[in-house]
This record gives structure tokens, C-alpha cells and sequence, in this order.
């Protein structure tokens, strides 16, 4: 109960920090800033409610004729690193509000410490909420509140708030034939991690996994949409695989994957080729392999396993018309995600509206068997 929260003299301590860091950024004019203004609300009553005073937070409407979407998302720390933890675990969180077409604008944080001094639970909460709101500022979403307790492990997440004009929003069901699906990040933070906690990842894999995670995928939802995106999911837990074929399902279409075109981070083929794979690599593979048409022939090749890796921060999965897809691609490696390409075809509609709703094991997806094109060797040894 409520016997497990972080004591009330540390607790206070971290958010005085929290609070200087707040002021510092909200000097500066952010996406936040400017939603406030707009909205016709008491800013002298807003402003009175604080955070870590009161017992809720108080936001702001909505723009007029905006819909407001609403995400979680919390897990475990994978590297012993709670700035860091803070950070992806914010930019995860923010990935599903970007995948739906919609602004962030408000944030709630939940964090388990471990036991401990105190001083030792007030570095890693402030050291976590720290790295946290460099990422909520960035993105316009203030950090308004949130709930930490003691725990066996470190260990954050984020319910975010957003809105969206109806006309903006993104959904997993608007996939149409005839689209390529591109991908915006490179595949491999599951296998990665999971080396890495063995002791079996290479340094320069490592910092370029971690450096993946905590890119942003705003600056992809934009360019996305800007070139007619009409669906969008983002990469996480059920890896590329998984969440293709969701979206394929709620589309009522299938789908065609292309093995050899998928983007993997530097050191995931190794880690796969030596079975460091993630504790939900088995849960995914097996979800796969009654939606996959020619799972058997997939089997063969080596880094098939690529697929269902569990994504951390993962990039966009989108559907764009193929007329566009080479400019969303070029504009997209213009605005620094390197690894995007397109990765396979929006097929034809499935025969009847059941097919993949009312029958979960009708194959939804072909891959296209072939060798992974794979960072050089120059390209691997040029990382920190």
C-alpha cells in the first residue's frame, strides 16, 4: 500500500530540483507555453496549482475542436543508468502519442526506486526525472505530477496527455493496397540489451543502442505526414512483425515484408547469431508464426530473428502512397534518422471483414527471404 512510497523529506527534496529545472526551461517558448495562452482558462488559477503541492494537477482545454488522446507506459531499467532511464523512458512514451498523429502536452511520471538510504532514492529519482524532463520539454509536454514508491529495481514510465485534430489522427486501420510501408529506426535494442546484460554486447554497440532509444520520433511523425501518411504505429514490445501485423489486421489488408531491407543496429546480427535474445523473444516469435504465410521458409534464414525483437523506443511504422515513398524516405535521412527505408507493400484486402478479426491464424504476411544488409564495418567502428 501506500506504506511503499518514497519518504516525504526525499521526495521533497528531488522535486525543489525538479521545480528549479521548470523554471530555467519554461523561460524559453515551447509548444506548451504557447497551448496555455490559447486556451480560454484561468492562468493565475493554473499557475497557483504546483507540482508536488497539490493533489492533482490542473491542465488546460484542449485547442477548440481538438481530441484529446491519452498513453502509458512503464518498465523496468535495462542499464544502470537512471538519467538515462529517464530519458527513454519518456521518448517511449511519447512514441505512441506521436504514432497517432497527435501533440503531447501534458505528462504524469511513475517511478519505482530501490531500496535504500535515502540519498542513494534521491540521486536516482532526481537523476531519472532530470533526464525525463529534458525530453518532456524538448517536446512540449510538461511534467505535471506523478507517483514513486520503493521497489526491488529501478524502474519509470510516463502517462502522457496530447490532443489531435480529428482530420490528424493516425490510427492502425488506414492502411490501403498499393502503399510501402517505411520504417524509421533501425531494428536490435532487445538483443542488444540482452547481451549487454550478460556481459557479451560490445561497447560501440551498446552507446549506439542507447543512442538510438533516445532519438525522437516527432521530427518522423511530421515528415510522415507531410507526405500523405494515412497509418502509423510505433515499433516497441512485439517487435516489427507484431505490430505489422496488427496493423495489417485493423486494416483488413496483407502484407509483404522485406527481410533483406529491414535496417539492423550495429551488433544485433551478432547477438542474434549467438542466441542473446530477449526474455519476450519466444512470446513474439510464437504470436508470429501462424500470421506469417511462408513461416516455414523463414525458419532458414539466420537473423530471422530480427523480426520479433522487442523494440525500446522503437521508430514509426507507416503506410505512404509508393509515389512518395522515396521523398519521405530522402526527407526523412535529411532530418537525421539514418536507418529509415521502406521495408515492404501493403498487399490486397482481404476477402471478408472476418478474415482477420474473427480468425486470429489467417496468414496476413509473405516476408521476402534474402540476406539482411548490415552496417559495414567502418560504419560500426566509427562509433563511439
Amino acid at each position: 500500500g501506500c506504506g511503499a512510497k518514497v519518504g516525504a523529506s526525499t521526495l521533497s527534496r528531488v522535486l525543489k530540483r525538479m521545480k528549479a529545472q521548470q523554471q530555467q526551461q519554461q523561460q524559453q517558448p515551447s509548444a506548451a507555453g504557447a497551448a496555455v495562452a490559447a486556451a480560454a482558462v484561468d492562468v493565475e488559477l493554473l499557475q497557483q496549482v504546483q507540482l508536488g503541492v497539490d493533489d492533482a494537477a490542473l491542465l488546460p482545454a484542449p485547442p477548440p475542436g481538438h481530441l484529446l488522446v491519452s498513453t502509458i507506459d512503464f518498465f523496468r531499467a535495462f542499464w544502470p543508468d537512471a538519467y538515462l532511464l529517464g530519458r527513454i523512458a519518456a521518448n517511449h512514451a511519447l512514441g505512441d502519442c506521436y504514432a497517432m498523429g497527435a501533440t503531447p502536452s501534458s505528462a504524469l511520471a511513475l517511478a519505482v526506486v530501490p531500496y535504500g538510504p535515502g540519498r542513494f532514492q534521491e540521486a536516482e529519482l532526481g537523476d531519472m526525472l532530470e533526464g525525463a524532463l529534458q525530453v518532456l520539454s524538448a517536446a512540449g509536454c510538461e511534467l505535471v505530477g506523478g507517483h514513486s514508491s520503493e521497489g526491488p529495481e529501478l524502474s519509470a514510465g510516463f502517462a502522457i496527455t496530447g490532443h489531435v485534430k480529428p482530420a490528424d489522427v493516425l490510427t492502425k486501420s488506414g492502411l490501403q493496397p498499393g502503399q510501402a510501408l517505411i520504417l524509421t529506426k533501425a531494428l536490435g535494442t532487445g538483443c542488444i540489451m540482452a547481451a549487454a546484460m550478460r556481459g557479451q554486447a560490445k561497447g560501440r554497440w551498446i552507446s549506439s543502442c542507447l543512442e538510438a532509444m533516445a532519438v525522437s520520433s516527432a521530427g518522423a511523425a511530421r515528415i510522415l505526414r507531410q507526405h500523405g501518411c494515412s497509418a502509423a504505429t510505433d515499433v516497441t514490445g512485439f517487435g516489427l512483425l507484431g505490430h505489422a501485423v496488427e496493423m495489417g489486421r485493423a486494416s483488413q489488408v496483407k502484407l509483404e515484408l522485406s527481410l533483406p531491407a529491414v535496417p539492423a543496429l550495429p551488433g544485433a546480427a551478432e547477438c542474434i547469431s549467438a542466441g542473446m535474445l530477449s526474455s519476450l523473444h519466444p512470446t513474439n516469435t510464437k504470436a508470429a508464426a501462424a500470421v506469417v504465410d511462408n513461416h516455414q521458409q523463414l525458419q532458414g534464414q539466420a537473423l530471422h530473428p530480427l523480426l520479433f525483437d522487442p523494440q525500446t523506443a522503437g521508430g514509426l511504422l507507416a503506410g505512404v502512397d509508393a509515389g512518395a515513398a522515396d521523398a519521405c524516405v530522402e526527407a526523412l535521412r535529411q532530418a537525421g534518422y539514418a536507418d529509415a527505408c521502406v521495408v515492404g507493400t501493403v498487399l490486397e484486402r482481404l476477402q471478408s471483414k472476418g478474415d482477420a478479426g474473427e480468425e486470429p491464424h489467417v496468414p496476413l504476411v509473405t516476408i521476402l527471404l534474402g540476406q539482411l544488409q548490415l552496417p559495414s564495418a567502418e560504419a560500426q567502428g566509427g562509433r563511439p
